[in-house]
């Protein structure tokens, strides 16, 4: 049996907030130009390339680009 707890790893203590930043911030991970995207964009055109070499390189950089985003 599994149990989730929604607990942070390290706490953190927000004293003001800045809903531009927050906005910018999610931008760029969730984004039209950010990782996600990104990585979306790279696992699809991996499978376009003609030489597995080429398309080995693109896997790789999908896996960095989904590691930023703490997808494991």
């Amino acid at each position: 049996m599994w149990v989730y707890e929604k607990k942070l790893e390290f706490p953190v203590k927000i004293k003001n907030t800045d809903p531009a930043l927050a906005k910018t911030i999610l931008s760029q991970f969730g984004g039209p130009d950010g990782e996600l995207a990104a990585s979306l964009r790279y696992l699809s055109q991996k499978f376009t390339m003609v030489t597995p070499e080429a398309a080995a390189v693109l896997n790789d950089v999908t896996t960095e680009e989904l590691e930023h985003r703490g997808y494991r």
